[in-house]
């Protein structure tokens, strides 16, 4: 194999699939990443056998050939070399190694043959839409936070994507939840997505696509089936499996009798949280929010450190009502509001809250009371 390519370009393609490769691995070949030289384009493949990113970006190929050379390593090369030089790659036919110069710089890599190289981003994957990249992001933002990270519960670690009926209207809606807070969010079903079946995608996976989407305007072909779903855009595809379990029957913990309804301006509201919450010492940083004809009164306490209060003006109408609510979560949710105002929508003391975005109807969070 022998071509030149651009390093800046190369460098952003390194950056994206390098990460999916696990630094600590008892399988060689699964600590490299597979460039494959054809047709003026370099293409980049790494997995982790859950998940695998392919990259392509423009090369001038004097001969074509494919090779895999440990990721980490050539990705910490590509990085330090001097901005906009070329690179150039030569050798590493059968194993052996391949030769990688820049200027005055020279390395010799230590390479593996593709043979024993997983492929994971064949197979028919039957249900297929389209989404944008903003509205990607959008979705996937406004529910990630919730995910969970408990291995026990494996089925809570992604965000479920399905589709369901909301007024009468198809919708394509995610959630994620951890068992203490829920975020839910929906958009009109896309076109070829009536039938697909409900799946859950992996943590990582919502993880490596957003870094991939975070500076796109393009759309993204989905594909999935049962057990693997595919994004794809621009000269990336991302795979990945999805993981096999069923997700909870999450319309059961949002609440519908909640009667009290408080609108407060969702900044001075998220400000004040935090700095009563620096008081409480415990893990939670509980905070209890009592409320009164329009008036909200945030405090927390701890034995070592002291109190703290503090009151904010706010839209309130029904019984006075105190509840108590983990501070980082509060924070979590309030962050997603992108509108000025939050509803809040409760019931009492012991029953989970709902909160809105006043302005946007298209997201629903609920969150779980403390005892405080």
């Amino acid at each position: 194999m022998k071509l030149t390519i651009e390093r800046t370009a190369l460098q952003k393609a390194l950056a994206h699939v390098q990460s999916v490769v696990e630094r600590r691995t008892t399988i060689p070949i699964l600590s490299n990443v597979m460039i494959e030289g054809a047709d003026d384009s370099l293409s980049l493949t790494a997995t982790d056998m859950d998940i695998a990113i392919v990259e392509k970006v423009p090369a001038d190929v004097a001969a074509p050939g494919a090779v895999t050379l440990p990721a980490h390593t050539l990705y910490d090369i590509v990085r330090k070399l001097p901005e906009g030089s070329q690179i150039s790659f030569e050798g590493g036919e059968g194993g052996g190694h391949m030769e990688i110069c820049a200027g005055r710089s020279r390395f010799s890599l230590s390479c593996l043959g593709t043979d024993e190289f997983p492929v994971m981003t064949n197979g028919d994957l039957p249900h297929g839409f389209t989404l944008s990249a903003a509205l990607c992001r959008n979705l996937v933002d406004r529910t990630r936070f919730a995910m969970s990270s408990e291995e026990t519960r494996y089925y809570l670690n992604g965000i479920y994507f399905h589709t369901t009926d909301e007024d009468s209207a198809p919708v394509l809606r995610v959630v994620a939840t951890d068992g203490h807070r829920l975020a839910r969010m929906e958009t009109p079903q896309p076109d070829g997505a009536a039938d697909m079946p409900g799946v859950i995608v992996p943590r990582k996976a919502v993880t490596e696509l957003r870094k991939l989407i975070e500076d796109n305007e393009v759309d993204i072909a989905v594909a999935l089936s049962d057990t693997k779903i595919r994004f794809t855009f621009d000269n990336v595809v991302l795979t990945s499996k999805l993981i096999d379990g069923t997700f909870p029957d999450y319309q059961r913990v949002i609440p519908e009798g909640n009667d009290k309804h408080l609108e407060v301006d969702c900044k001075p509201f998220a400000e004040a949280v935090d700095r009563v919450s620096t008081i409480s010492t415990e893990k939670s940083r509980a905070v209890k929010v009592a409320l009164d004809k329009n008036s909200l009164t945030l405090s927390s306490s701890s034995p070592e450190s002291g109190t703290a209060t503090e009151e904010l003006e706010v839209t309130y109408d029904a019984d006075p009502v105190e509840i108590g609510f983990n501070s980082r979560y509060l924070l979590d949710i309030t962050q997603q509001i992108e509108g000025g105002t939050a509803r809040f929508d409760l019931a009492d003391a012991s029953s989970p809250t709902i909160v809105r975005d006043a302005a946007d109807g298209s997201a629903l969070y609920v969150l779980m009371p403390m005892r405080v």
